[in-house]
């Protein structure tokens, strides 16, 4: 099991639930944008938010969204070991930085006394695109294992200070790599993982890529926070994370089953079954709903389900585990579902 790692008033790691986390895609000067998206992510179930802080000046970053959101904020920084400092000065809950890539011990050290002090822990992020050419030369490429030493040397880093306050990602494009390289990890290290398939790509396949990527470790136990990367409003990552999440048996809410329809279908399945998912997107009912086509096959097909519908010519069935409780015109199964769910 990993170690527990505090970020503001969450704790990650050690058997606590798994954190979504999100990285706000406004640019830095907008202030008044990043705020908007900050509160708009938290509204849609983001439990870690991420901001780039490229500049000494974009710092002012930190105080305006803390003042707004009540969920943890990471400063994402790069090579310049100053702006870690005024983040943290500025009451940021955690900054993602590479040890290696900020200059000196000297530099490193005061980063690292800087967090402790402040009790702020230090994500140290890892990708295959930027891998030490001495460790791409030892292991003759982006290796999963080349990512764990990658990894592993930055945390060194920090632990020679006796800074252990850590969270480690090692991504890669590349999901096969990144399974693996996570599986490695999580035998190396008890740092807290944050999971995620770097450069996933659009919704559609950066959402495919994620949940098999993210989703095969989750079912393997592995992984503390998770971030779903697409090339779309950041908003979509929460609700695609928090799929992958249900779908792993480990998020709550509402599972929706349905049956892909076939010749037997004699009701319009693909519009009721998504008038169904909307209609419960926000219910965090820990219930599997059932939406299937055949009467004949339906309730049987779906008994595990703890309530479910299933169509017929022009009437559907509303079932219990399996059992038939009542039978509705078609115009009316929708509302008599969510009726039943409401009481439940």
């Amino acid at each position: 099991m990993s170690k527990v790692v505090q970020i503001g008033r969450m704790k990650i790691g050690g058997g606590n639930p798994i954190a979504i986390q999100s990285m706000l895609n406004v640019p830095a000067e907008d202030v008044k944008g990043n705020v908007a998206q900050a509160k708009a992510l938290e509204a849609a179930g983001c439990e870690i938010v991420r901001v780039a802080v490229p500049t000494l000046e974009a710092v002012g970053l930190v105080e305006a969204i803390k003042r707004e959101i009540s969920i943890p904020l990471v400063a994402d920084i790069h090579f310049d070991y100053r702006i870690a400092l005024a983040c943290v000065a500025a009451g940021i809950d955690k900054i993602r930085i590479n040890p290696g890539n900020i200059g000196d011990e000297d530099r490193v050290r005061e980063v690292a006394k800087a967090c402790f002090q402040a009790g702020v822990p230090i994500r140290v992020g890892v990708n295959s695109g930027s891998l030490e050419r001495s460790i791409l030369a030892k292991h003759g490429g982006p290796t999963p294992q080349a990512l764990v030493d990658s990894g592993l040397y930055h945390t060194s880093l920090l632990e020679k200070f006796d800074f252990n306050q850590i969270v480690l990602s090692i991504k890669s494009s590349n999901v096969r790599t990144m399974i693996q390289a996570y599986r490695l990890a999580s035998q190396q290290t008890d740092y807290p993982l944050h999971l995620g398939v770097t450069e996933a790509g659009t919704a559609r396949m950066g959402l495919v890529k994620s949940a098999v990527g993210i989703g095969s470790l989750l079912c393997d136990g592995i992984g503390d926070t998770i971030r779903v990367s697409l090339t779309a409003d950041p908003v979509e990552e929460i609700q695609a994370a928090k799929d992958i999440l249900k779908a792993s048996g480990i998020g709550a809410g509402v599972e929706l089953v349905s049956c892909p329809t076939c010749g037997r279908t004699k009701i319009d399945l693909i519009k009721l079954a998504g008038q169904v998912e909307q209609a419960l997107k926000d219910c965090h009912k820990p219930i599997k709903v059932a939406v299937m086509g055949c009467a004949v096959n339906g309730p049987g097909e779906a008994r595990e389900a703890d309530i479910g519908i299933a169509g017929g010519r022009g009437e559907a069935l509303l079932f219990k585990k399996g059992q038939v409780v009542a039978k509705y015109p078609e115009e009316q199964i929708l509302k008599a579902l969510l009726e039943e769910i409401e009481k439940m």
